[in-house]
């Protein structure tokens, strides 16, 4: 089976998110399947293109229409010694040589020259894939245009999947967009068109032979109101080709036995390997160096629909409390402001780390004894599955792939995983944590516990299964 993954990211090559995870570790896990061949496609960021680990090979260049432009794409390839696994690169210094990948005014038709020279490229490479794997909204457009022009030759054979990452950001353009740049006809815009504009994703869903979401609750609650930001409806009508399947870990990547960034590594069981990291981050970070005392985490991109806001409302009450508190992140300035102002107030228990740093972040998943997730909204998120990797136990709200991932804890059995609550209210967040404050000072279960939960299967293996039942159910293999 030849199957091709299409997404805007991906690791190690070009990372923003969990995307760039998934890009990186479901791809690798397939090729390692008998009879599979995995090949990726991603668009040739400046950083990809310049970046100095990476070691590419020309394939070839040509021209690819979009509505009225002939636009100059090149294909290049990654060097690699993995014959099952190959990646390719589309290449226009126009849209790709830049700093960055999103944000840019253009994005929009970036990514729809992107789509469709992903298309235009296989008759060059002489690829026909079984199954085009493709990824948010910068990529809805390639089954859209796979139906409205690619319907010949070996391409009518090809099956197309759809993966909705966050269904918050849908790829929304003007009515203008489908002839102007797009180049296709009025049917399609009645495909393309919802709710007074474009929507890309919409387009992905009408138009894909499957759709998944990356965690099973996902995918029943994005069929409801609140979660789908207006998609709901288009969803129920396509709800028979839509299923969850909940995300993996790269464990080779995120594990506390190799993670040359720690202060010293460990293992499950392995307690006073885990106390020297939490004592080595107090010191970095200016907290006071106590044993007896959690240090709770939270590393996130600092937006609301992260739960920000209860953190915000119950700052005061979280950090009268006998703990220590530690943030990783960027985002919404309202809440940068409101961390770095709970630092000022409490020097020694509260540390506002307002930037992106891998290595910091792996040094607060090993030294943290409780990983904080409040979120509004969680597709499936990886930082929960990264805490109980390195023995940090997450405190969650029952939504996404949160409630898939992390069971509620019972304490005396020490069945589940972590401490959960199921509304959406600061109150019912702070009785999480204080809960879990609480089962720390429980020494002899709480050790049992952190090895129980670095124990936990969170690699690629059973969601990679999962998918490849989802392509064979397509192509008959």
């Amino acid at each position: 089976m030849k199957l091709l993954f299409v997404a805007s990211e991906g690791a190690p090559y070009a990372k923003s998110g969990g995307l760039g995870d998934v890009i990186q570790g479901l791809p690798v896990e397939l090729s390692k399947r008998k009879d599979v061949e995995v090949t990726v496609i991603l668009p040739f960021y400046r950083s990809i293109k310049f970046g100095s680990d990476f070691q590419m090979e020309y394939v070839t260049s040509f021209a690819t229409m979009l509505s009225w432009r002939q636009i100059y794409t090149g294909v290049f390839k990654a060097v690699s010694r993995s014959r099952k696994l190959t990646y390719y690169f589309i290449d226009n210094e126009y849209y790709f040589n830049r700093d960055g990948m999103y944000g840019d005014y253009d994005d929009g038709e970036r990514y729809a020259f992107f789509s469709k020279a992903v298309l235009e490229s296989l008759q060059y490479l002489n690829y026909y894939p079984d199954v085009i794997h493709c990824h948010d909204w910068q990529t809805a457009l390639v089954p859209v245009f796979l139906k409205a022009n690619y319907q010949f030759g070996a391409y009518q054979n090809i099956k197309t999947v759809f993966t909705i990452h966050n269904i918050e950001y849908q790829g929304k353009m003007p009515d203008s967009f489908c002839d102007e740049i797009l180049g296709l006809g009025e049917e399609w815009k009645n495909v393309l068109h919802f709710d007074d504009c474009l929507n890309l994703m919409k387009g992905a869903i009408v138009t894909a032979d499957k759709l998944t979401t990356v965690s099973k609750t996902y995918s029943h609650e994005i069929l409801y109101a609140y979660f789908s930001h207006g998609l709901d409806g288009i969803l129920r009508e396509n709800q028979y080709k839509l299923c969850g399947i909940t995300n993996g870990l790269d464990t080779d990547v995120f594990n506390p036995k190799k993670d040359g960034k720690l202060f010293l590594n460990y293992g499950p069981g392995d307690v006073e390997g885990k106390a020297a990291n939490k004592r080595h981050l107090q010191e970095r970070l200016g907290l006071e160096v106590r044993d007896d005392v959690p240090v709770v985490a939270l590393i996130s991109r600092l937006v609301a629909h992260k739960g920000l806001e209860l953190v915000e409302f119950m700052a005061n009450q979280l950090m009268s409390m006998d703990l220590q508190f530690v943030v990783i992140g960027t985002g919404e300035s309202r809440f940068e402001d409101c961390f770095r102002f709970m630092e000022y107030q409490y020097p020694g228990k509260m540390s506002a780390n307002i930037l992106f740093d891998s290595a910091l972040a792996s040094q607060v998943y090993a030294g943290a004894d409780l990983f904080l997730m409040p979120s509004k909204s969680e597709p499936c998120g990886l930082s929960q599955l990264i805490a109980m990797r390195y023995g940090t136990v997450p405190i969650v709200r029952e939504t996404g792939g949160l409630f898939d991932t992390v069971p509620a804890l019972n304490t005396e059995s020490l069945e589940g995983r972590g401490f959960t609550f199921k509304l959406f209210n600061a109150h019912d967040m702070l009785g999480a944590v204080e809960r879990a404050v609480e089962f720390y000072h429980n020494r002899e279960q709480w050790n049992k516990h952190i090895k129980n939960i670095m124990k936990y299967n969170s690699g690629w293996k059973n969601p990679a299964d999962e998918y490849l039942g989802l392509y064979q159910e397509l192509t008959e293999y």
